[in-house]
Formats: structure tokens, sequence, C-alpha cells
């Protein structure tokens, strides 16, 4: 079920990785932010969302990753945002997306997989201001609602997930390093952050997840063992060394 955790903004998580759907009422309807994972789940938000008795106006994909790019013909046909960078990658992968996605998770509409629309440059219907940076995928975006002093983080600042570097990508670390630079500024306006999976955390735990992903990356960067209590899920184990 959908839990408010600020003024129009609201959290569905699923069992799969924890997975965080958001819901964000705008001045023209409501925006849905990576919703997902199962069939099942994309049918349980639509209801949820009926009950909001709120059209859906868009939607946005905070990075490429198949898990990010899910949609269900329940939400409307309307436009399915992401950073110009995003819908590119999501273009380009999309069968490989669709496999992932039915390897994965079941009942999921693969016809709906990845069909995302380059944010105007003006943000669109998105409210807030948009946190661009190159950490984790291409194209990966947060998403600050000042006014409602929420942080919409995508695959960031999780009590679940490590920080995940792009093997593909060189200079991850230093990546990470800049966009956490760029969370440190955006925290400050936050009371509530949701992370794409796990839980969400609000005052002073915030700052703590800051600080774990920062020491996380800093023993990559020296090519230490990290201590970090994430690690622990052996399916989330991160690269010992330097990307």
């Amino acid at each position: 079920m959908l839990n408010e955790v600020a003024d129009g903004v609201w959290v569905r998580q699923s069992e799969w990785v924890w997975s965080n759907a958001v819901v964000v009422r705008g001045d023209a309807g409501l925006i849905l932010v990576d919703p997902g994972i199962s069939g099942a789940d994309l049918t349980e938000l639509a209801d949820d969302i009926d009950q909001l008795g709120i059209p859906v106006i868009a939607g946005f994909s905070t990075h490429p990753h198949w898990d990010h790019l899910l949609w269900h013909s329940r939400y409307g046909e309307v436009p399915r945002y992401a950073t110009p960078g995003c819908a590119q990658l999501a273009e380009q992968a999309r069968e490989r997306a669709q496999a992932m996605a039915a390897e994965s998770a079941p009942d999921i509409p693969l016809d709906l997989i990845a069909l995302l629309t380059p944010l105007p440059a003006d943000g669109g219907p998105i409210p807030g201001e948009l946190i661009e940076h190159d950490a984790h995928a291409i194209g990966h975006a947060a998403i600050l609602l000042a006014d409602r002093r929420v942080l919409i983080a995508g695959d960031m600042l999780s009590d679940v997930l490590i920080p995940l570097l792009d093997p593909r990508r060189p200079g991850q670390v230093d990546a990470y390093e800049t966009s956490l630079d760029r969370f440190a500024e955006a925290v400050q306006y936050a009371d509530v952050l949701i992370p794409g999976h796990g839980a969400v955390a609000k005052g002073t735990e915030i700052a703590a997840r800051l600080t774990a992903d920062r020491a996380y990356v800093e023993a990559l960067r020296q090519g230490e063992p990290s201590s970090d209590p994430r690690l622990s899920q052996d399916w989330l184990a991160g690269p010992t060394s330097r990307t």
C-alpha cells in the first residue's frame, strides 16, 4: 500500500530488493517515479493510485536499469521521462532490459519496458530540481522537492545497497565522489530521503547514509577492505579494487 512520507509524496515498497515506487503530486496530476517491480506490484500500485482519485500525467525513470524502466497500461499512455542520457541508453538496451525483467520478476508487461522520452530542458511536469550525475549508471538523476523537503535519490544513499559502480565505465570512483558532493548540498534541503531500494530515511539518518557511502567509496579508492555492514549480503558484495 502507499505510505505518504511527505505532503503529496507517497512510497510503495516491493519485496524484490526492497524496491521503492514513488508517487508525487504535481500541479496537474501524479508523476510516477520508478514504478515496479512484479506484475502484481504494478497492478496493486494502480489500485492504490485509483484510491487517490488523481490522474497520472507522467512517469520518470531515475536511471536505465531494467527495474527502473517498468510501466503498466493502467497508469495511462502518458510521457515517461528520463534524462537524455538515460533515455538514449534505455532505447539501445531495451531488449536486454526486457530479457532481464522476464528472468527476474513475473508477469511484467514486457512491451512497456524502457519506452522513455528525454526530459525537456525546462523539466516538463517534473516538480523540483533534477540532480543529474554519472555514478552507478549513465543519465542517473535524483529529484529534490525542496518545497516538501524530500529527496528522491534513485540508486543512491541506500541502507541495503552499497555504492554499486558500473564496471564498464572508467572513473566511477571519481564519479561517485562527485555525485556524493552534490547530494551533500541537496540533503541540506531534505528531511526525507527516498532511495530506490531500502528504507526511507528521515532526519539525522540521511547524513548517516551519506557518511556511509563516502566511507565505502574512499575504501575503494585506497584499495582497502570495507567494513560496511551492507556487505554481509553476499549478493550485493561490491568490487574490492578501484574502478
